[in-house]
């Protein structure tokens, strides 16, 4: 039987996927790479290194932030940093626009965090814990720029999961 202990945090389920398919990126990068060095007969193990480091590189550029939300807290953990919000202390929350949309959302603490909303789409759970702490900090007075963001936001999760809902059944 499980305790009533606090909960894990909830993390974003597609995360293992999309760092599975950095890493394959990576590795036939670093194989492509090794394969045209030796056909041109130019392959030393100084090069063979070489490649080696730039297909980490690739694998550091490709590998997207793990987001994870818990009561009162949004992280994103990247393999050089790690960031935290407070959630329910939010003071701004803004959408920039363009080729790749992402929030950045402020807390009283001077904490600032970026985040794709994709991936609060894709994951209801995360949006439930941003959403609870947002309203929390609306309450308390401190989110002074942003809920309408955040509203809109909600509304394009909600019309994506009734979609969704739809296609499964077959009624779309």
């Amino acid at each position: 039987m499980r305790g009533s202990g606090p909960s894990s945090p909830a993390g974003d389920r597609h995360w293992r996927g999309n760092a599975r398919l950095a890493g394959c990126c990576a590795l036939v990068f670093c194989a492509m790479a090794d394969l045209v060095d030796w056909d041109a007969r130019t392959l030393t193990p100084l090069r063979a290194l070489v490649w080696v480091a730039l297909s980490l590189a690739v694998f550091t550029v490709l590998l997207p932030p793990h987001v994870s939300a818990g009561p009162g807290l949004l992280t994103t953990r990247g393999p050089l940093y790690r960031r935290t919000v407070h959630t329910d202390a939010l003071t701004a929350v803004t959408q920039y626009g363009g080729v790749s949309s992402h929030l950045v959302l402020r807390d009283v603490h001077g904490h600032r965090l970026e985040l794709d909303p994709r991936v609060l789409i894709a994951n209801p759970v995360l949006w439930h814990e941003l959403d609870t702490g947002a309203r929390r900090s609306l309450e308390r007075g401190t989110l002074h720029q942003g809920f309408d963001v955040l509203r809109r936001l909600g509304r394009r999760i909600d019309d994506e999961t009734v979609r969704a809902v739809l296609r499964q059944s077959g009624l779309s």
